[in-house]
């Protein structure tokens, strides 16, 4: 769960971040990861931590609470120089957080992306390291579980190896957005890949690919779509040309196809450290030689200082506050003009863009719950051919509570899948909102023979708040059951979302309906169509939350197949552009990646080649952009509307920061940048 490219650059606090966790001052974002958010907080005493806070969806999965619950004792026992230690944890509160020190210097992939691989001696302290840390977590009963290239820190004293023993929690309970299996492709064992089991000798296979790559720059089994990536690895397919031969030995023996065949953590840390010694020797005199690996490491450890900056520690989030507030107020604004418009629309169930129920009383009789005393309908009328509301309920015509009560839980595991994504991206986006508004998504139901997906929440806050969040709400539901059951379960017959209000002391009351189907772009009615705000200004722009989504890798075959192609013509284009550029060598899948951000129907291309001057840089991503624009263009003319993404955006990722450069809406191939 480490935050993405920190590299100690503090991003301001989000509307509804807290101020405090724990013993902690939170004064901004470190990143965004797969278990939850990164915020940097600072101590009593003024030291910096990471306090990571775990999603909501899984903070209410009891199991996940036993797992993370163990993990975090079992992970407090670890102590050693190269493991980034956990301060303190609370598994217990409403959401769980655990903080680790705050350790400054680039990851292992923003180092290799800017320097290129580690030195001969950097690279046997490296290795010797990094098996040391995975031998101390292994000892205490603790499997790592995600060792790769972003989960190692280069610091001034030697390597560090985050986020240990948390990925255990996670394993059963976390679900990605393409239903992957728990890892990082090409650094998954084959014994997971099998069996989907994973134990300490797949942290060392893991090992064994993470020393290849900081020894040649290249990912050991290449990249590419991650069932291509699996065959090498169940294959055996191994590029470790480049590695040192005496280190390669030990590389080799790590990754045996089977686990019995490679060595302990411990094992592999005290052959490195024999190697290591001998490199130590080549720079020491025999007589001042180091007596332990530590200090060996440091001996022979020679990575530059990455940037430290200084935080910010503001005085208090009142501006952050304010800004959120007068959101509502203009959200309100926006939507108060044009209920009268369009609140009708919520009794047709045809489709279309729907205002919250609650702001039009002309729709209260067609959404509210319906009972025989507020219709004054007898059972007598029931019995002479007039429909109950439970008989309409389960018949047709607008969603209600009775078809509410009708609707069951999740079936299946195409359901379940629906359920725990609603759960978690409606928990994430309810972390958006401020302090004023207090949303709590309950559970999620499904009527089959309506076709549609149900999901019940309370709310506390005042109408414009309350305007808001419905609204920020039904637009992320509709982007989520369009990536779920369009993309990965299109044999579900739901097409249609309905938002039920729980109150206390009053009965469930339907507040959005649409059809997340025919609303290909989930526009609310406060949106005209044209991805413009009423005022003119663009609603979306490229972020590190969206190019955190296009990291995650998919599993969806036309994604896979569109993105597989942009990148050959990128790649292609880009080293044909080599004297333009000066790129000094072959670029290739390790330095420009594409991926997709379900939630904004964008398509990212980035690249992590920090060689470039700005206006090289320029040229490269009018070329990157205009590969992904016909890329879009060409898969939406063959798919139509099944096609979901529309925008593209372009990245430069450095040692420390990203930029975007580049972005669009792919409309017809002539709009291209050529």
């Amino acid at each position: 769960m480490s935050a993405i490219g920190s590299g100690g650059r503090v991003q301001p606090a989000r509307p509804g971040d807290p101020s405090r966790i724990g013993p902690y001052r939170i004064v901004g974002r470190l990143g965004v990861g797969g278990m939850g958010t990164v915020h940097a907080g600072v101590a009593s005493d003024g030291m910096r931590v990471a306090v990571k806070v775990i999603h909501p969806e899984q903070a209410q999965d009891p199991e996940f609470r036993a797992r993370f619950r163990r993990e975090v004792e079992l992970s407090s026992r670890v102590t050693g120089p190269h493991l980034v230690p956990l301060l303190a944890a609370d598994p217990d509160a409403l959401t769980p957080w655990l903080a680790t020190a705050y350790v400054p210097g680039p990851t292992l992939n923003q180092h290799v992306s800017a320097h290129g691989p580690l030195a001969e001696g950097s690279l046997y302290a490296f290795a010797t390291a990094t098996a040391h840390a995975l031998a101390a977590i292994h000892a205490v009963g603790v499997v790592h579980r995600d060792v790769k290239p972003q989960n190692v820190l280069l610091t001034p004293a030697g390597p560090q190896v985050l986020d240990f023993g948390i990925a255990h929690a996670a394993d059963g309970t976390s679900v990605t957005r393409t239903g992957v299996m728990t890892g990082t492709p090409g650094w998954i064992s084959p014994e997971q890949y099998r069996q989907g089991t994973a134990g300490p000798s797949g942290d060392v296979f893991a090992w064994a690919a993470l020393v290849a790559y900081a020894a040649t720059g290249r990912l050991p089994f290449g990249a590419g779509a991650p069932d291509v990536v699996a065959f090498r690895v169940l294959s055996g397919e191994a590029d470790l040309d480049g590695v040192p031969v005496p280190l390669r030995q030990a590389v080799e023996k790590a990754l045996a196809q089977e686990p019995a065949d490679r060595p302990s953590a411990a094992e592999a840390a005290q052959e490195c450290a024999v190697l290591l010694a001998a490199q130590v020797t080549r720079v020491a005199r025999a007589d001042v030689v180091p007596a332990t690996a530590v200090d060996m490491v440091t001996a022979v450890w020679e990575v530059p200082a990455a940037e430290d900056p200084a935080w910010n520690l503001p005085a208090d989030r009142s501006r952050s506050k304010m800004r959120l507030a007068g959101t509502v107020v203009l959200a309100a604004g926006v939507i108060g003009g044009l209920t009268g418009g369009v609140a009708a629309l919520l009794g047709d169930t045809g489709g279309g863009r729907h205002t919250p129920a609650s702001t039009a009383s002309a729709s209260e009789a067609s959404v509210s719950p319906l009972s025989s005393a507020e219709t004054g309908q007898s059972s007598a009328d029931a019995a002479n051919g007039h429909k109950t509301a439970e008989q309409q309920a389960a018949t047709g015509g607008a969603a209600s509570a009775a078809s509410w009560k009708q609707a069951r839980a999740a079936q299946g595991a195409g359901e379940h899948d629906v359920a725990r994504a609603v759960l978690h991206d409606e928990g994430v986006e309810a972390q958006e909102f401020g302090d004023g508004v207090d949303f709590v998504p309950a559970n999620v139901r499904f009527h089959e023979s309506r076709r549609e997906v149900y999901l019940s929440y309370r709310l506390t806050s005042d109408e414009q708040g309350t305007m808001y969040a419905e609204t920020e709400i039904a637009k992320s539901m509709c982007l989520t059951l369009r990536d779920v059951i369009l993309r990965l379960h299109p044999d579900l017959p739901y097409r249609t979302y309905v938002m039920v209000k729980e109150e206390q002391g009053r009965d469930p009351q339907v507040t959005w309906q649409d059809d997340f189907v025919t609303n290909s772009q989930c526009q609310s009615a406060a949106d005209d169509g044209t991805g413009q705000d009423p005022d003119g200004s663009q609603d979306w722009q490229p972020d590190e939350d969206g190019l955190g989504q296009a990291m995650i890798p998919s599993t969806d075959s036309a994604e896979i197949r569109v993105a597989d192609g942009a990148a050959r013509k990128i790649i292609a284009g880009t080293n044909g552009m080599r004297r333009t550029l000066g790129t000094d060598r072959v670029l290739g899948n390790a330095q420009i990646k594409v991926g997709f951000d379900p939630y904004n129907s964008v398509m990212y291309v980035w690249s992590d080649y920090a060689q470039w001057n700005e206006q090289q840089v320029e040229s490269w991503a009018s070329l990157a952009a205009g590969e992904a624009c016909r890329a879009l263009v060409g898969e939406r003319e063959s798919a139509g509307s099944a096609w979901p993404y529309s925008r593209y955006a372009v990245a430069e990722i450095g040692g420390s920061h990203y930029m975007m450069i580049r972005s669009g809406t792919a409309t017809t191939q002539a709009d291209c940048p050529a």
